[in-house]
């Protein structure tokens, strides 16, 4: 399946077998909302509270939501522990009963979602919420099912010849951190992270992001009912919405958590790795990426304007509050480079500027373009303070020469996150490969070329500088689509995440990161996992590919 997208007083604790979900009308009325822990919603043991934003207004909403302490933390992580040791005993379909169960129910609350999530995120009723990001995500937890069901991400592998087999097989309880940008498709209960740890059979422990807690809250309502209906144990899916900054930390290291997921910012992201790897404990993390764009003169002289086209639909689609938001663009000095800048620049200051998530989201992009002014790049359009009445920033273009970027690429590559782009002038092709050559990790690269093939020799100089900083490599296209694909990389080199090697959209490439790989040294076939115990046709090594058993190549 290929989607393509175009533009984070206490009950007693019951059984963890048994789900338990209060009325709606007590959810939906207490002053603070309960978390979910175990299967029942319940009194947070809170240390204080918050409140999501209405980006459009610049107004706190109404919802008041917990920070939690480390008790609501330490509470979860046992209740995952009996969950994770349940799932191993009830096996892939169950799982995949209660992911179809789950995504019907999203498509079935599809207004309640959109609605909330607007209210929070001020993201697009329509094509964005209702149209692109809530069928992906309702899609892409049904593809995660299929891949739990056959087993294929699981690289199940027998050795006839040694007697050894080994295969992929659950982690253990997963916390997931949930991005702001999507409420929906990267949401710390409902998301690609979710869906590849329970497709992988783990519990998860959602942490909902701030922007969007209301919207994260009815996911955790509907995964509940779909637990309940699939005889799934209730602790599979928990939610807490906030803890402190040293409780993230201790709960990615906790020996009990068996991998984290984490969408967001590089200084968070990393003070969280830090803290997990001197735990031993696995995180994947999703934290930067500028995106260069590179275009060739040839390409500008021969379709300049439809590029100008392309550009501005990318870089202002949703506010540019997308981690493959083309942030920065990689241009020859010339005549035709001259006409394009005028072009954007026209674009850009009439365009009117969307709104962003959230007022962090408008003043971390305020000082990010404070900061390249200050490094000496050129403003063009836009800058200057954020509207007060709502969260918005000018549309805004900079623009530095090669020569500039060569003296401080570090500082240049400041992610300004949202509708903002650098342009990089560099005098010639050779400037311009040194320039890619500073470049950190990135999630996608974009080179655009002339469609007669005339600037051949300028496309391989190009691409063979800019292939290893990215995760994803793009031809006359801009970045902004990620197609839930199997083919898929939605990864990079550093700091576009934190490990080169991983994707975070994908199956059934996503699920490896939640897997642990054991080997089977002469153990009896009866006592083998099921994805082990057919024996192949002949002596040799051989790995299971779309339900039956080929010869590896490596044999």
């Amino acid at each position: 399946m290929t989607i393509q997208v175009e533009l984070n007083g206490v009950p007693s604790r019951p059984s963890h077998l048994v789900a338990e979900r209060l009325p709606a009308m007590s959810i939906a009325s207490p002053a603070t909302h309960p978390v979910l822990i175990a299967g029942t919603w319940r009194e947070a043991n809170a240390e204080s509270t918050f409140q999501a934003t209405d980006p459009n207004r610049n107004e706190k909403l109404d919802a008041a939501f917990p920070v939690s302490s480390w008790k609501d933390c330490d509470e979860a992580l046992d209740a995952a522990v009996e969950a994770a040791a349940e799932l191993r005993k009830l096996g892939p379909a169950k799982i995949a009963d209660f992911m179809e169960a789950y995504a019907d129910k999203i498509d079935a609350a599809k207004d309640q979602l959109v609605e909330t999530a607007f209210a929070e995120t001020g993201l697009a009723r329509s094509p964005r919420l209702a149209d692109v990001e809530l069928p992906r995500t309702s899609n892409q937890l049904r593809a995660a099912a299929k891949a739990c069901r056959t087993g294929n991400w699981a690289m199940p592998t027998i050795d006839t010849q040694t007697g050894i087999r080994s295969c992929l097989g659950p982690l253990g309880p997963v916390c997931v951190f949930g991005p702001n940008n999507f409420p929906f498709a990267f949401g710390s209960v409902s998301g690609g992270d979710f869906a590849a740890a329970i497709a992988a059979g783990n519990p998860v422990i959602g942490k909902a992001n701030s922007s969007h807690p209301d919207t994260t809250r009815l996911f955790a309502e509907l995964a509940l009912e779909a637990l309940t209906e699939t005889g799934l144990p209730a602790a599979t899916v928990q939610l807490i919405y906030r803890t402190s900054h040293a409780d993230g930390e201790k709960l990615v290291s906790d020996p009990r958590n068996g991998a984290t997921g984490y969408t967001g910012s590089r200084g968070a992201g990393l003070t969280l790795k830090s803290a997990a790897d001197k735990a031993g404990k696995p995180i994947y993390l999703e934290l930067s990426s500028v995106n260069p764009v590179v275009i060739t003169p040839a390409a500008l002289e021969e379709r300049g304007d439809a590029i100008v086209d392309e550009f501005i639909t990318s870089v202002l689609m949703g506010t540019g509050q997308f981690c493959t938001n083309p942030g920065m663009v990689m241009l020859v000095k010339g005549e035709a480079t001259d006409k394009f800048i005028a072009a954007v620049k026209e674009r850009f200051t009439a365009a009117p500027a969307g709104t962003l998530l959230s007022p962090a989201v408008a003043s971390s992009l305020g000082k990010s373009i404070e900061q390249l002014v200050g490094f000496g790049a050129e403003l063009l359009a836009g800058g200057g303070e954020a509207e007060s009445d709502r969260c918005a920033m000018a549309n805004t273009l900079l623009k530095t020469s090669g020569t500039d970027f060569l003296g401080n690429p570090e500082g240049f590559q400041t992610e300004a996150f949202g509708n903002a782009s650098l342009i990089v002038v560099a005098d010639n092709l050779d400037q311009l490969c040194e320039s890619i050559r500073h470049l950190e990790g990135n999630l996608t690269g974009c080179v655009y070329t002339s469609t007669n093939g005339g600037d051949e020799d300028a496309y391989s100089q190009i691409a063979f500088e800019l292939e290893p900083k990215v995760g994803r490599m793009l031809n006359d296209k801009m970045p902004t689509g990620v197609a839930v694909s199997a083919a898929m990389n939605h990864g990079g080199p550093y700091p576009a995440t934190g490990h080169p090697g991983f994707t975070a959209v994908g199956v059934p490439g996503s699920l490896i990161r939640f897997g642990k790989l054991t080997s089977f040294d002469n153990v009896r076939e009866s006592r083998l996992p099921a994805l082990l115990q057919s024996t192949p046709p002949t002596a040799d090594t051989w790995r299971l590919v779309d339900g039956a058993w080929t010869k590896d190549a490596i044999s």
